[in-house]
């Protein structure tokens, strides 16, 4: 199949991003994601509280990003799978995602939430989740870059 004739894939980043961690975190993972050597894969960004059932159900993956708010994640993103669980439940299985998640303390009841949303919906964990507390440090922000890229090129390799 050409370059030309080749569908495009999309990675869909859901996130919630109050504050300069998490858009530290936001930044590392766009720009891995959006690396100039991974071709094919549009990136398509997406508030939490506004994305819509239609981007999640038109993506190919995911990358999921939070604030733990209270050991759990943001009610952003829990909205928003509240808002398309059942309309993309059937349509979504097999999909990959990532997740990258901050917090000031303990992420455990986070990670156990996106956890079980996404097996829920069948999707594949495509790569270990990035976790920072406090001020995200070089290798936090590393590692954020790392999933993005991982995440898009994952797409390209259908």
């Amino acid at each position: 199949m050409s370059e030309d004739t080749a569908r495009r894939r999309t990675l869909l980043i859901v996130h919630h991003t109050p504050s300069p961690h998490c858009q530290a975190m936001f930044e590392a993972v766009v720009s891995g994601a959006t690396d100039p050597e991974i071709e094919g894969v549009d990136i398509v960004r997406r508030p939490a509280l506004s994305v819509s059932p239609g981007e999640l159900l038109g993506a190919d993956g995911y990358l999921l990003g939070s604030p733990v708010n209270l050991g759990y994640i943001s009610g952003a993103l829990k909205h928003a799978f509240d808002c398309a669980y059942y309309q993309i439940l059937d349509a979504t299985r097999g999909r990959p995602y990532g997740l990258y998640l901050h917090g000031n303390e303990g992420s455990e009841g986070a990670v156990r939430a996106v956890d079980a949303i996404t097996a829920g919906l069948g999707w594949e964990k495509a790569a270990e989740y990035v976790i920072a507390s406090n001020k995200p440090t070089k290798d936090d922000l590393e590692a954020c870059w790392e999933l993005g890229a991982t995440l898009a090129a994952g797409l390209t390799a259908d």
